[in-house]
């Protein structure tokens, strides 16, 4: 979708979107060209009794006949006093939408900001645009059959946004696309079909950030071998598909001396069969998503680069694929982590903190980071406990655990913190290794996950794990996000980014 601002609409447009708060009463934008319009949109106003303004509500008003408009639409901001820049990215979202169920293919906006709202009229113009352009995305490039005699499905191709302060509205708007590029790039990862996108094919798309200033580090098998990370290794070592760890560093600000970058680390099991613990065949195509951690990570590096975030941030991703083969690992074996701590691993399919584990280390060996966020699409425990509607957050320290909560309040992608303790860490205490893969029994199964991850952290780092089980991938379509990858992390790393700018 492309996005222009103006001053005013061109006398040629022919779908306009006008805006009014809770209330339903116009404002000076809307009165006016409900003038020019004999009155027809007060009056669409006043006969549909469910139309008054509501956050997210829009009425669509059939212009008049004898002029250049065809359609204007009224889009409901809701509340003046509640309008943040969260709910009107929301709103802009639903504009998408509402266009593209009329197949219409481009149209105008010129919004009224309501009596009583703290909103700028720029950032009302820009958070709308990135809600519209979030809300357009779609994964359809392996369909060879399109509706509508074969055709392209329409889609809008072109939104402006008409108002004051255009340029002010389009330099803002300039810092958020970036961020759109980034949930784009995530999307596209997690919707990739296994057989397309594995770790190899994963790292060389990883190296296509280099074009944006990014530096990228990939480490094949021998090297992780020479390394030490056997943790990694045995996952994907029964896969034809080699392994992969990649390093992708920003450097777009010098840190003071003896601070070290903010590392961003991902899970990246391309595909997660479960290895000899074998997953049940149903629903196991889901496990195409088990990249999602590696995903947010690599979107939220590309969105920093573009934005040109004034940050030192590394992302950090194992990629691998977990296969049952005869070369399997097997529930029993031990392996020896990079941090040269031994693991007994019991389950095969809770392989995902065995890759973390080694890229835990490889991050604080390499790059002795400031602060380290990890992101997993981990327990299915996670799921139970929270749905689809937050991600669980484990952390060790409070300020970073404050700042990552304000993040997913501010960009909605929220995250509920959750206990960790001794008791819990107990649990995964080995008779023959010094840890291993799961506790006995079904409990607190996202809990012991993250009092894993916690052994393979330095004491004294600042670290958080974010468990997106149930966020990464949406079963219904939301204002900004169609159903599908959600590309989840990568606006709340770019926001938690900006507290350390």
């Amino acid at each position: 979708m492309k996005i222009s601002f103006a001053g005013s609409p061109k006398a040629s447009e022919t779908v306009l979107v006008l805006s009014v708060a809770k209330g339903a009463s116009l404002g000076p934008i809307a009165a006016q060209i409900d003038e020019k319009l004999g009155g027809a949109i007060a009056q669409a106003i006043k006969v549909d009794a469910d139309f008054d303004g509501g956050a997210e509500q829009i009425l669509s008003v059939v212009a008049p006949a004898g002029g250049a408009l065809s359609r204007v639409f009224v889009l409901g901001l809701g509340d003046p006093g509640k309008l943040t820049e969260k709910t009107i990215v929301s709103a802009g979202g639903v504009v998408c939408a509402r266009l593209t169920a009329a197949k219409l293919k481009s149209a105008t906006t010129h919004f009224d900001v309501p009596d009583g709202s703290q909103i700028a009229v720029e950032s009302l113009n820009a958070n709308i645009a990135f809600g519209a352009v979030l809300r357009s995305y779609s994964f359809d490039q392996y369909k060879t059959s399109k509706p509508n005699n074969d055709k392209k499905p329409r889609r809008v191709e072109r939104l402006t946004m008409a108002g004051e302060k255009a340029p002010a509205a389009r330099k803002l708007f300039g810092t958020l696309q970036p961020v759109a590029d980034g949930v784009f790039l995530a999307r596209d990862l997690v919707s990739e079909p296994p057989n397309v996108l594995h770790p190899v094919s994963f790292a060389d798309r990883c190296k296509e950030l280099t074009k944006l200033g990014v530096e990228v580090t990939v480490l094949d098998e021998k090297k992780m071998t020479k390394l030490g990370m056997n943790a990694l290794l045995a996952v994907g070592m029964a896969s034809t598909k080699g392994s992969r760890l990649v390093a992708m560093r920003w450097k777009g600000a010098k840190n003071p001396k003896g601070v070290g970058p903010i590392a961003l680390v991902g899970k990246g099991v391309t595909f997660d069969t479960g290895g000899i613990s074998l997953k049940p065949a149903a629903g196991m195509w889901d496990m195409k998503f088990d990249m999602g951690g590696a995903a947010a990570v690599t979107g939220a590096i590309a969105a920093l680069a573009g934005r040109k975030a004034k940050a030192d941030v590394v992302g950090i991703i194992g990629l691998v694929e977990n296969m049952p083969a005869g070369n399997a690992q097997r529930p029993g074996d031990v392996v020896t982590s990079a941090a040269g701590k031994t693991i007994e691993v019991l389950n095969t399919d809770a392989e995902g903190r065995l890759v973390l584990a080694d890229a835990l280390w490889y991050a604080q060996e390499k790059y002795n980071p400031r602060l380290i966020v990890d992101l997993a699409t981990l327990t299915g425990a996670m799921m139970v406990a929270l749905g689809q509607e937050m991600a669980g957050l484990f952390c060790n320290d409070d300020d970073l655990a404050d700042k990552l909560i304000a993040s997913g309040i501010s960009t909605d992608e929220l995250v509920w913190r959750m206990p960790m303790s001794k008791a819990y860490d107990r649990m995964i205490n080995s008779n023959i290794a010094d840890v291993k893969n799961i506790a006995a029994g079904r409990w607190a199964g996202s809990i012991v996950a993250a009092q894993f991850l916690q052994r393979f952290v330095d004491n004294g780092t600042p670290w958080a794990h974010l468990d997106i089980a149930g966020t990464a991938w949406s079963e219904k379509t939301r204002s900004t996000i169609p159903k599908g990858a959600v590309g989840w992390g990568v606006r709340l790393l770019s926001d938690l980014v900006k507290a350390y700018e």
